[in-house]
């Protein structure tokens, strides 16, 4: 027996599923479109300080 009718006998006629999650674009969470640059401000702050702290070690 090929696969084909071996899977072919247990799912209905109409095996397609709609899709959960559909493609495509939809309304942009505006949120999301920029961060804060506090963010960025803060990683700044905490290189400089690593730097700081390590070159002078070396």
């Amino acid at each position: 027996m090929p696969d084909s009718e071996f899977y072919h006998r247990d799912r209905p006629e109409n095996a397609e599923l709609p899709e959960d999650r559909p493609r495509g674009g939809g309304p942009e969470d505006p949120s999301r479109r920029h961060r804060s640059p506090w963010i960025w401000i803060i990683v700044l702050v905490v290189i400089v300080l690593v730097v700081a702290i390590v070159v002078p070690l070396i």
